[in-house]
Formats: C-alpha cells, sequence, structure tokens
C-alpha cells in the first residue's frame, strides 16, 4: 500500500439517495439524502458534518447528481452560510451521470482522497467517466429526457419488441438494438481486464443483458447489484438494466489521475483543474505548464482498491477469474517493463498509451471540466 501525503486532508460526500456499490471495499462516501420536513432537518446533518471535517483541518468535495442539482445547491448555500470558517473549504461538484455510475465514482473517489489534494479530487469527477462505460439497456426511451430522442426512435419505443442501449460515458449516445443481432454495439471498451457493474429491478432481465453484451466486452467479471433508488427516474422507465464497465488494470486510476492539468488557484491557492475554482469559485487562468505529479512512477502510482468478496457483498462470483495483470507491479519497474497507462482517444475511444520512458508519464490531454 502506497503511503498517503497527511497533506492532503479531504472528505467526500455524496448528496443524494445513491447507496454504495460496495465495489471499491471499504471505501465509501458520505451519502445525504437531503430529505426531511424543514431545512434544518434536510440540510442539518451535513451541516454537522462539515463543521466537525473542517475543525479537524480537511475540505469537503460535495457530489451531487446535476439531473438533481437544485436541491444539493441549496443545501450547499445553508452550509457556507452557517459556517463560522471562511466558506472555501466546501467544494460542490455536479455530475451528469446515471445513479450507479455517481456512487461508483463518489466511492473512487473516496478512495483516492488520500492521496491526493482536494482540488486534483474535485476535478477527478469530470475525468473519470472518460474512463468507464457506463449506461442502460432499456425497453423505451419515450421518457427518457437527458438524452436527445429522435421521432423515431421516440415511435419504435411504443413497439413490444424495441429495444435500446443508452450510453453515458464516455459519451453520450442513444442507440436502437435489432433482436436479431449477435452483439450489442457500444461506442468504446475499457482496458483489460474489464469489470461490469450490473442493476435492475429484475434478476432475469440481468441474466439477458449479460448473455447480449459478452459478445461485444469478451469474458468480464461480473457483479449484479440492487437497483438504485433513483434509477427509475432517471431512466424514465420501471424496466431497464443499469450497468457500468470499469478497467481493473493496476494503473487505471492512476491514468485518469496524470490527465488532470492542476494550476494552483490565485486566491487559496488549493490545485484546481477549471477556470473556476470549486472551493473559492475565483477564476483563473489555466497556464501552458501546470501543476504535474512527482516524476518518480513509485511516488505517483496509486494502489488498485481491492473489490468486496462474494461473502461480504452477497453478489455472485465474477464469471472468469481476474487474471494475474490485477497484481499490484513492482514499486519501481524499469520502463521497458511498465505497462501502458490507459488514456481516451479521439472520439472517446479507449486506447492504451505507452509511457514516456523520461518522465514514467503519458502526454496529458486538456481535461474535460464541466462546472463546478
Amino acid at each position: 500500500m502506497a503511503q498517503t501525503n497527511p497533506g492532503f486532508e479531504s472528505t467526500v460526500v455524496l448528496l443524494a439517495n445513491i447507496p454504495s456499490t460496495d465495489h471499491v471495499g471499504s471505501a465509501k462516501a458520505l451519502r445525504f439524502p437531503l430529505t426531511g420536513d424543514s431545512p434544518l432537518h434536510r440540510y442539518g446533518p451535513l451541516l454537522e458534518l462539515v463543521r466537525e471535517e473542517v475543525g479537524a483541518g480537511r475540505k469537503v468535495v460535495a457530489l451531487y447528481p446535476a439531473w438533481r442539482a437544485e436541491t444539493a445547491r441549496s443545501a450547499l448555500r445553508f452550509v457556507r452560510g452557517a459556517l463560522d470558517s471562511p466558506s472555501d473549504v466546501v467544494a460542490g461538484v455536479s455530475l451528469d451521470q446515471p445513479p450507479l455510475a455517481l456512487s461508483l465514482i463518489a466511492d473512487q473517489l473516496t478512495y483516492l482522497a488520500p492521496y491526493l489534494p482536494p482540488g486534483i479530487v474535485a476535478a477527478l469527477p469530470h475525468e473519470l467517466p472518460g474512463h468507464m462505460l457506463t449506461g442502460a439497456w432499456l425497453r423505451k426511451v419515450s421518457n427518457l429526457s437527458d438524452f436527445p430522442v429522435s421521432l423515431r426512435q421516440h415511435m419504435r419505443s411504443y413497439s413490444p419488441r424495441s429495444q435500446f442501449l443508452a450510453v453515458c460515458a464516455p459519451g453520450q449516445e442513444l442507440s436502437e438494438v435489432r433482436r436479431d443481432s449477435t452483439a450489442i454495439p457500444i461506442p468504446a471498451r475499457p482496458v483489460d481486464p474489464v469489470q461490469l457493474l450490473v442493476a435492475a429491478p429484475n434478476s432475469g432481465d440481468i441474466a439477458t443483458f449479460q448473455a447480449r453484451i459478452q459478445p461485444t466486452l469478451g469474458q468480464v467479471g461480473s457483479r449484479p447489484l440492487g437497483p438504485q433508488p433513483l434509477a427509475q427516474e432517471y431512466w424514465g422507465a420501471a424496466q431497464y438494466v443499469e450497468f457500468v464497465a470499469i478497467s481493473a488494470h493496476p494503473q487505471a486510476l492512476t491514468g485518469a489521475i496524470n490527465n488532470i492539468r492542476a494550476v494552483a488557484c490565485a486566491w487559496c491557492h488549493e490545485p484546481v483543474a477549471a477556470q473556476s475554482c470549486p472551493f473559492c469559485g475565483a477564476v483563473n487562468r489555466l497556464s501552458a505548464t501546470p501543476i504535474r505529479p512527482p516524476a518518480d512512477p513509485s511516488t505517483r502510482r496509486v494502489p488498485l482498491p481491492e473489490p468486496p468478496t462474494a461473502a461480504e457483498s452477497g453478489a455472485q462470483p465474477p464469471a472468469t477469474p481476474p487474471p494475474e495483470s490485477h497484481a499490484a507491479p513492482p514499486a519501481s519497474p524499469p520502463p521497458a517493463q511498465t505497462p501502458p497507462e490507459p488514456s481516451i482517444a479521439p472520439g472517446g475511444r479507449i486506447r492504451s498509451q505507452p509511457l514516456d520512458p523520461s518522465t514514467g508519464a503519458p502526454d496529458p490531454s486538456l481535461p474535460r471540466n464541466g462546472d463546478a
């Protein structure tokens, strides 16, 4: 296990009723559903937690769904107005991803928080989806509000034999799936080995979806999960199979971190990767010489989190045992033996980019940061 940096102190919270997938082991973001009859009941537990974290010298990164933004923003305004300390200790980050992906990303951020500055943690929610394949298999898209549905797709949705694949990341895409097709078309595939998280109200639908997508993804480790409480609201359908496919490569998370180009905020000095600082709101000019990770690969590598066992999570074991490449590589391997870093090619397709032998890091691309 790599050593954490005691100066990197941040806590990740998720402002929505989105339970954990338990896929990142014990690393779980704190959840706040923001329900109650009064603002104090809705926002009081969050305020108490923020005060405790700020008192301990930690900053808070609050992740919330962009499609349920108003309640979360009201909670952040309430908390910032009630704090006795400066307001640059809480960062609100909205992300337009479905519930299952949001749940996994929040827990990944919690796992990474001890190794990274708070500003980088706040920037990663916009980078991590580009290294995943997220979406849902749907029977109807007539109530799908977050996708551009064509008139033909809308009319086909009323056919009892219609099937659609809605992909949210690495790029938004909606396509009809023919019943006689041997595979489900996807825009990109994560770097091997691939792990697939699947959730649906009906377990029979999960088995059918896995049989349809396996010719495309190949043999992958699969974990069926219970449905997310907000999934039906997001997908606008009672019948759906929500999925997230991620890479279990030992350097998958490191590759995402290396794509972040951060600069020091001119006001609060926090490393940030967006023009507007998510903590203090100051507008910054993104420099051509960003803050870079240390050159030594052994200090850059973030250890891969171990998913829970089947006994701990109640999930079925993977269809295929994880390959030996799951094991962490040596602390300082020679450049010729270093595995390739996963990255995103133009158009959202995932590729493997060789490391630069002189620095041990890939050539970073511009970040895809949204509004924090």
